[in-house]
C-alpha cells in the first residue's frame, strides 16, 4: 500500500465519513479496517436527523433513502402499562424528520461506496493497526500487525472506545463512569404498517425494541456488572423478564433458546482531555465514548468526522500543515460533547440506575412522564436533542470536482 497525505484508523461511520469527505476535497485518503467487512452485529443502527441532513448535503439523500430502511418518527415508553410518547420528530426544522434505521453495514457500504467515487479514496479491510511510528515527538504513522507499516501526513484515530492508537499516543482520558450495561439480542417479528420502536419499563430492568420490520433488536439494560447473575440464573428466568416487561415481545422470547444469542455490551462514557498531538487527531468514540442512551453515538461521530474535514481538507488540499490546527477540531466539538455526556450522565444515575435497583415494577407513571401527555408540547426538547442535537455541523469542506459517475 502507498503512503498518504490523511491516514483513518477505523472504518466505522466516523472513519468512512471522513474519508469521503477528505478524498471529496481531492485529499489522498487511506482508510484502514481490521475486519474483512462490515458485518458485526449489535453495532448502532440509527441515522438520525442530524446525518440524514449532512447526506443531503451532500446531494447523496435520494440515494440513501433507496436503500432498505425503516423511519422512526416518535419515540415512546411503556409503564405501569401506560405508552407515554416522549420525543415527536414532526418538528423538527430539517427535511428528513425521521431517524432512519438501518444496518449499520448497509451504511458502511453507502458510505465506501460513495466515497470510491473519488480518485483520492482508498480502502484497505483485514489491515489492523497496532501502535503508531513517532518520527522527533510527531505522529507519522502506524505500525501494523503483520509486521509493515504505513505513513502520512496526518494520522486520524477513528478505531472505537477501545483506540489502540489513543492509547499508544498518551492521551489523557477523563472517565465519567456508567452503572449500567447492556445485553442486546434479536427477536423475530412479523411487519407493521406502523414502525413500533419504544422503550418498557419493568422489575430492575429497563427494555428496548428497535423495530427492524422482520425482527426486534432489542436491548436488555442490566446494572453494571450483573450480567454474570442474570445469566447464572438461567436463559427461562431472562425470559420470563422480557415477557413481563415488554409483553409486545412475550410471544417470542421462546426464540431465545440460549445465551450465544446474547451479547454484552460493557457500556463506557469518557472523553479525552487532549484529542491531538502532533500528527495525529481523534474523532468519535476514540475521542469520546458515548452511553447507548438517544442512540446518539454515530452521529456525534459523524458530526466530528465533518468538523474535522472543515477544518483540516482545504489546507490539506494545498500543501499546507495543519498540526496547528488540530486542536480546533476539539474546540469546535467539546461542547456538543459535554451537553451530550452531562445529560447521558444525569440519565445513568437519576433514572435508570434507581430503575433498575428496584425489585418491582412501577405501580404508577413518574409525575415527569405524565407532563408530555398533558403538554405534548414539550416532546419537540427531546426530539431536538436526539435527532439534531445541541450542536449542529454543515459541510463546508471543498469538493476538488472528482467525482466518477
Amino acid at each position: 500500500m502507498e503512503n498518504s497525505e490523511v491516514l483513518i484508523v477505523g472504518g466505522g461511520p466516523a472513519g468512512m465519513m471522513a474519508g469521503l469527505l477528505f478524498a471529496r476535497a481531492g485529499v489522498r485518503t487511506l482508510v484502514i479496517e481490521k475486519h474483512g467487512d462490515f458485518l458485526r452485529d449489535f453495532r448502532g443502527d440509527t441515522v438520525h436527523p442530524s446525518t440524514l441532513e449532512l447526506i443531503d448535503e451532500l446531494g447523496l439523500l435520494d440515494r440513501f433513502l433507496k436503500r432498505p430502511h425503516d423511519e422512526v418518527r416518535t419515540l415512546a415508553v411503556r409503564v405501569a402499562g401506560r405508552k407515554i410518547v416522549i420525543a415527536d420528530m414532526g418538528h423538527l426544522p430539517t427535511r428528513c424528520r425521521f431517524i432512519a434505521l438501518m444496518p449499520q453495514w448497509d451504511f458502511l457500504d453507502f458510505l465506501s461506496d460513495e466515497a470510491r467515487r473519488y480518485p483520492a479514496f482508498s480502502l484497505a479491510m483485514n489491515t489492523e493497526a497496532v501502535g503508531s511510528l513517532i518520527e522527533n515527538g510527531r505522529v507519522a504513522g502506524v505500525r501494523l500487525k503483520d509486521g509493515g507499516e504505513l505513513r502520512a501526513a496526518l494520522t486520524i484515530a477513528a478505531d472505537g472506545r477501545g483506540s489502540v492508537l489513543r492509547a499508544k499516543a498518551g492521551l489523557p482520558l477523563h472517565d465519567l463512569g456508567a452503572p449500567i450495561d447492556v445485553l442486546w439480542f434479536r427477536l423475530p417479528k412479523g411487519r407493521s404498517a406502523e414502525n413500533e420502536t419504544g422503550g418498557a419499563i419493568g422489575a430492575g430492568t429497563m427494555v428496548v425494541r428497535l423495530d427492524r420490520g422482520d425482527y426486534w433488536q432489542c436491548a436488555f439494560v442490566v446494572a453494571k456488572g450483573r450480567a454474570d447473575a442474570i445469566e447464572a440464573r438461567g436463559i427461562e428466568a431472562f425470559r420470563a423478564g422480557l415477557a413481563a416487561t415488554a409483553p409486545e415481545i412475550a410471544d417470542v422470547v421462546d426464540t431465545l433458546e440460549s445465551w450465544d444469542q446474547v451479547k454484552l455490551l460493557s457500556v463506557s462514557l469518557d472523553r479525552l482531555k487532549r484529542w491531538s498531538r502532533p500528527g495525529l487527531l481523534a474523532i468519535g468514540d476514540a475521542a469520546h465514548a458515548m452511553s447507548p442512551v438517544g442512540g446518539v453515538g454515530i452521529n456525534l461521530a459523524i458530526q466530528d468526522a465533518v468538523a474535522a474535514a472543515n477544518t483540516l481538507a482545504a489546507p490539506m488540499a494545498h500543501g499546507e500543515p495543519v498540526d496547528d490546527l488540530l486542536r480546533k477540531v476539539q474546540e469546535r466539538r467539546i461542547l456538543p460533547v459535554r451537553i451530550i455526556q452531562a445529560m447521558q450522565h444525569a440519565i445513568h444515575n437519576r433514572v435508570l440506575r434507581p430503575l433498575i435497583e428496584r425489585e418491582t415494577a412501577l405501580d404508577k407513571v413518574p409525575f415527569a412522564l405524565t407532563l408530555f401527555d398533558r403538554f405534548p408540547v414539550l416532546r419537540r426538547i427531546p426530539a431536538r436533542l436526539v435527532g439534531l442535537g445541541p450542536w449542529r455541523e454543515h459541510i463546508r469542506s471543498p469538493d476538488a470536482g472528482q467525482a466518477r459517475g
